[in-house]
């Protein structure tokens, strides 16, 4: 029988993947070796019942994968500092001791949040403004700023894909998915097999990124108030509950992969990953993934 219960995330020269109760992190380092960090990590869906209500437990995911994530990249990149950023790294290191490694992650956290929630939820509401001149439709409104919002969220995935460090992180996410779908597809974990395997998988954050832009539009067009405050606050505080509707989608599209709705809807999400954010690695890459891969196997 296929293991599904495999999740992953590429990071700086590196590979990330999460089993159930571990995560492994397999990274490149400098002088050509692989150095790997496996930690324990028991999701709150497990300690508690309660928790795995639909919606409530894909917020709960997305919490925990943020979590995760900004561990292990903060862990890539210690493989990577340089005398430029010795300074940053001194004062990051005293920043660390005076309030804490966990305080510290949850600022880095909270930062990238209100970021990501300014550029893609407020900005996008704030532009469609424009169009209540002539528009009064509060519903027409919010779907003018949601297809805002898929065209800035095109747009920045376009303008990052030309940088090289990114293209090199697109690399290795294209090995996660490659083993991720070796191990799925039941083929023993070699250069070879997982070289033959698709670099597209249906749940890849980058397709999730999409529903969340999709459902977005659909929760958000609920709210028709004018009031500029509410409607800024309602997108706050929706977010979460945008990312647990996404997330029971996801789950539900990898669960019934043959489901020919399930098909069609995961059509752009695939279409970003094939365009954007995955490119095809070389061998070494792969080598990095499958390290990622028995590290979480091994240590399950």
């Amino acid at each position: 029988m296929s293991r599904i219960d495999i999740g992953g995330q590429a990071v700086i020269e590196g590979v990330m993947m999460k089993g159930p109760t571990k995560y492994a992190v397999a990274v490149r380092k400098p002088d050509k070796t692989i150095a790997l960090d496996i930690k324990n990590s028991t999701s709150l869906l497990k300690k508690y019942k309660l928790l795995n209500l639909p919606i409530l437990r894909g917020i709960i995911v997305f919490i925990e994968s943020m979590i995760v994530g900004t561990k292990t990249l903060s862990y890539s990149a210690e493989f990577f500092d340089d005398g430029e950023t010795e300074e940053v790294s001194k004062f990051e290191k005293w920043l660390e001791e005076k309030v804490g490694e966990k305080v510290l992650l949850a600022i880095t956290m909270a930062i990238s949040f209100i970021l990501a929630i300014s550029i893609f939820m407020i900005l996008p509401m704030l532009l469609s403004q424009v169009f209540r001149l002539f528009i009064p439709s509060s519903f027409i409104q919010n779907l003018i700023e949601g297809f805002i919002r898929i065209l800035i969220f095109l747009i920045y995935m376009k303008l990052i894909s030309k940088i090289s460090d990114i293209q090199r992180t697109f690399e290795y996410h294209g090995a996660e998915h490659k083993t991720i779908n070796c191990l799925e597809q039941n083929k023993e974990l070699t250069i070879e097999n997982v070289k033959s395997c698709s670099r597209l998988h249906k749940s890849c954050g980058t397709s999730f990124l999409f529903i969340v832009m999709i459902v977005s539009i659909l929760v958000f067009s609920l709210f028709t108030t004018q009031i500029i405050w509410v409607r800024t606050l309602t997108r706050i505080i929706m977010v979460p509950i945008v990312a647990g509707i996404s997330y029971e989608f996801i789950r539900w599209a990898r669960l019934k992969q043959d489901n020919i709705i399930a098909k069609f809807l995961s059509i752009p999400g695939m279409w970003l990953q094939n365009r954007f954010t995955t490119l095809e690695p070389d061998d070494k890459q792969i080598e990095v993934a499958i390290a990622a891969i028995k590290g979480v196997l091994d240590s399950e």
